[in-house]
C-alpha cells in the first residue's frame, strides 16, 4: 500500500496554509510505519479487513479549510488510500461504518485542535482508535495543530472547558474514558505543529 521510497525521504511540513510535503528526515522519525514498510512492525495484524492505510480523526470545524485540503491533496498525490470523513457529524454513537474504517486501517492520525475535546464522537473515535491499537498494533500518530500537548494530556485551557460542559451530560465513567484516552493518546510520539513554523 505505501511507498517505501516516500516515507524514507519526504516530511510533513506545517505551514499556516497547512501541510505540504518536503525532503526531510522528520516524517521518518515521526511515524515508524508498519508491516509494508519494514519488517521490524511485523506486529501490526494485517488481515483481510484492512482497506486503508490511514484513518483520519479530526474535529471539522478547526480544520476543514486548508489544513485538511492541503492533507487529502498530499494523500491522492502520494496514492495513500485515507478514511477521512469530512461529513457534520452529530449524534452520540459513532456509526459502524467509521468502527469498521478505524478497525480496516493500519494507522491512525489523530489531529488535536482547540475544539477536538467537545465533540463527544471525536472522544470516542479516539476510545476506539486506542482499542484498535491495543487488539491490532495499529500504530496511532497524535498530531497536535495549534494546541499543546499538554493542554491535552491533562485537559487544561479548552479541553478543560470541553469537559465541564461533559460532565453536566455525560456519566462520570464515559467522561473518565475520555479523559484517559486523552491522556493515553497525547503521551504517544507525534508532531507539533509549532515546531514546523
Amino acid at each position: 500500500m505505501f511507498n517505501n521510497a516516500y516515507f524514507h525521504s519526504v516530511s510533513i511540513e506545517f505551514t499556516e496554509k497547512g501541510i505540504s510535503t518536503v525532503n526531510s528526515k522528520h516524517f521518518t522519525k515521526a511515524l515508524p510505519l508498519g508491516p509494508c514498510i519494514s519488517s521490524q512492525y511485523s506486529s501490526i495484524s494485517t488481515n483481510e479487513t484492512t482497506q486503508y492505510d490511514v484513518f483520519v480523526s479530526f474535529r471539522g470545524k478547526d480544520i476543514r479549510g486548508d489544513f485538511l485540503s492541503h492533507l487529502i491533496d498530499a494523500f491522492h498525490r502520494k496514492k495513500i488510500k485515507a478514511f477521512v470523513d469530512d461529513e457534520l457529524k452529530r449524534g452520540d454513537e459513532i456509526p459502524q461504518s467509521l468502527v469498521r474504517g478505524i478497525e480496516g486501517s493500519l494507522i491512525s492520525l489523530i489531529i488535536f485542535s482547540q475544539d477536538y475535546a467537545s465533540s463527544s464522537w471525536c472522544l470516542e473515535e479516539l476510545v476506539t482508535i486506542l482499542q484498535c491499537r491495543e487488539k491490532y498494533g495499529q500504530i496511532v500518530i497524535p498530531i497536535f495543530y495549534q494546541v499543546d500537548p499538554t493542554n491535552v494530556r491533562y485537559q487544561m485551557k479548552s479541553y478543560e472547558n470541553a469537559f465541564v460542559e461533559h460532565q453536566r451530560v455525560y456519566r462520570s465513567t464515559k467522561v473518565q474514558i475520555w479523559r484517559h484516552a486523552l491522556n493515553k493518546s497525547a503521551n504517544l510520539s507525534g508532531i507539533k505543529t509549532s515546531d514546523f513554523r
